[in-house]
């Protein structure tokens, strides 16, 4: 079985960047050492219609699962009732993104978070049905790229009783698209295409009613080709749910493995066209990235709410347990987390509800510095209450203690590093913005496919970017001791960043100019560069925040500056340590040692690991990628040996 090269994977995914910034990006900015404070502050008011509509829903969801959900219930037979799903939808929680012209509740961005995070907390299963259904799902690739008759046709329903999925993943496909296996054959008769192929890690994908599934159209007369997004209602002939999937945490999800045979979906049913599928599928996680977030941070919260009361409760040694300093500490980084975290997710989703800016990085970022600080947080949160925290929120209650969910928020939490992006994903595709403008200019310069005199010319036109760029990289507004004066005591946070950002810009320039078409594959690196701008970006976030609840909620000035000088503080120093690992660090030694291990050298050392898996592959054989199939087919038309549209191999 041949498989997509490295430059081919690189392409596939490439082609479906959006590649333009027509809108201004603070994150863009920052990235290139220029400190846009003017694109988040002071931050847009909310709209006073918009905070009553959503407040009102807000309200009614509250109620609907303290009087309705038994959350233990979902946890103990890892199933959302039916009863539970039909209240959501009567609530109108099926369309809280919709816009109200197709019968949805038109919730703002802001809403909608505090939405998911409410319903989170309460079991996370709920919120990732709902996000599922509306972040990722059929509403919002169809309010984006559908035609005017897909939303009359589809919205309503998906506002009031129809659940949708989103079917990307296969069982050999994670980040890699150029693997992709399932097909879209077009039909002879022209009408519309069959489908072939198995989809992964459904989310919804076992109790779904309408689906979005990307699959591979090959290129041919009258086809461009691509990989393209199909709309597919679940009960077309050909569908079968194959496996429902069970997981560590989120134990009510309803999770599939899903497998189509020949199954027919007409034309109309497209979306946006062929070969735009991935694009569709990209486009739509830029703003629908910002439930993950909304979730990390309800259960950050949750987890200070309940080190707080523990720590102050349980007295050890003649006091609280929160007077001893091991402890105290955790508390406030716990305080200072819940803070940046709200703070990073208030500024992105009031950005993606003004629609003034480009938000690809900052809702990547979001997500990214949510999921990772949120992991940590609720790890701290499993510490503090000790024994406790390991035991199930049921045994707890059977023996008349507060059933407190801490296990289950460890587990619930895990995910958020993996779903929508892993970590390592997210660091690649933020650095690839980040970079953006420095491979427009110097692209073929760092480039090693170009001969000494094209790279010669190449240079000499970067040269005059770079000649008034890096200049402007050496003082700024951040050595000013009176900048930023209007933020009173956070204004020297505020100089921090403005130094910083120039020189991160500075340390990405050095980092092109020594590792040059090697730095794409510096993972590591690019990491650490990503993650100094996610700390820069939460600290400016942190920062308008404070001032932005000071003017709404002025009884609460001095506390919202408390806490976000204290987040800033913690911020700066993870910051300060990701620049010396820049360049100092193990990783080419590490990498080489990788290397190693991989090869079997000290496979030795392994020996008296009984293994409870038992011996054979990770991974089952799987279907060859439909793109390449469609290279080497001698028509570039059909798959070899698919002469009946069925993947090779059945």
């Amino acid at each position: 079985m041949s498989n997509p090269s490295y430059e081919q994977s690189k392409q596939v995914a490439e082609a479906s960047r959006e590649t333009e910034w027509t809108r201004p990006s603070f994150g863009k900015a920052l990235f290139l050492g220029d400190f846009r404070l003017d694109l988040i502050h002071p931050q847009s008011e909310l709209d006073p219609a918009a905070v009553e509509k959503g407040e009102t829903f807000l309200e009614r969801l509250r109620l609907f699962l303290a009087e309705r959900v038994d959350r233990q219930q979902i946890e103990r037979e890892a199933k959302i009732p039916s009863d539970v799903i039909q209240g959501l939808k009567d609530l109108g929680a099926l369309g809280m993104k919709i816009p109200e012209e197709y019968g949805g509740l038109g919730l703002s961005q802001v809403h909608y978070n505090k939405a998911l995070a409410m319903a989170g907390t309460w079991h996370s299963s709920l919120s990732t049905l709902l996000s599922a259904h509306q972040s990722i799902g059929l509403p919002e690739p169809l309010r984006l790229f559908g035609s005017e008759e897909q939303k009359r046709t589809w919205l309503p329903r998906l506002a009031t009783d129809h659940i949708s999925a989103f079917l990307l993943t296969e069982p050999d496909v994670g980040s890699d698209p150029a693997r992709m296996s399932t097909t879209a054959i077009p039909t002879e008769d022209g009408t519309g295409y069959r489908i072939n192929g198995t989809k992964l890690w459904a989310t919804n994908g076992a109790i779904a009613d309408v689906v979005v599934v990307m699959a591979v159209v090959a290129q041919s007369d009258g086809h461009r080709g691509g990989i393209t997004a199909f709309i597919c209602p679940y009960d077309r002939d050909g569908i079968t749910v194959e496996h429902r999937n069970e997981f560590m945490g989120l134990r009510g999800i309803e999770n599939s493995v899903t497998r189509f045979d020949d199954v027919f979906v007409p034309n109309s049913d497209v979306i946006g066209g062929e070969g735009r599928g991935l694009r569709i599928a990209l486009t739509t996680l830029n703003t629908g990235r910002l439930s993950l977030p909304a979730f990390c941070l309800s259960s950050v919260k949750y987890s200070l709410k309940i080190g707080r009361e523990w720590a102050g409760e349980r007295t050890q040694w003649g006091r609280p347990i929160g007077r001893h300093d091991p402890i105290a500490q955790k508390l406030a980084w716990l305080a200072g987390t819940a803070f940046g975290l709200e703070a990073v997710l208030d500024v992105s989703s009031r950005l993606a509800d003004d629609k003034r800016n480009d938000i690809r990085i900052e809702a990547a970022l979001a997500k990214l510095y949510a999921s990772e600080l949120g992991w940590i947080a609720v790890d701290e949160m499993v510490q503090i209450r000790g024994g406790r925290a390991y035991e199930t929120a049921e045994s707890l209650a059977r023996r008349g203690e507060k059933p407190v969910p801490a296990e289950q928020m460890l587990r619930d939490m895990r995910i958020n590093r993996i779903f929508e992006g892993s970590t390592e994903i997210m660091h690649l595709l933020i650095a690839r913005e980040a970079v953006d403008r420095h491979l427009e200019v110097a692209g073929d310069v760092v480039s090693g496919d170009l001969g000494l005199a094209d790279r010669a010319r190449a240079a000499a036109k970067a040269g005059v970017f770079y000649a008034r760029w890096f200049p402007t990289l050496t003082t700024g507004a951040g050595q000013r001791p009176g900048s930023y004066s209007e933020f009173g005591e956070l204004a020297e946070h505020l100089r921090y960043v403005e130094r910083h950002a120039r020189k991160l810009a500075r340390s990405t320039f050095y980092a092109m100019g020594r590792y040059r078409e090697r730095l794409e594959r510096k993972g590591r690196l690019l990491g650490r560069i990503v993650d100094i701008g996610a700390e820069l970006y939460a600290i400016a976030c942190a920062c308008v925040h404070a001032d932005t609840t000071a003017r709404e909620r002025p009884e609460r000035r001095q506390e919202a500056f408390e806490l976000a000088d204290l987040f800033c503080g913690q911020a700066r120093r993870r910051a300060d340590r990701l620049f010396r690992e820049l360049w100092a660090n193990d990783d080419d030694h590490q990498y080489e040692v990788a290397q190693q291990v991989l090869s079997g050298r000290y496979e030795w050392f392994e020996e008296d690991v009984l293994d409870p898996a038992g011996d054979g592959p990770m991974m089952p054989a799987h279907t060859e990628p439909a793109l390449r199939r469609f290279e080497e087919s001698p028509d570039g038309a059909a798959p070899r040996g698919g002469g009946h549209g069925r993947p090779v191999g059945g």
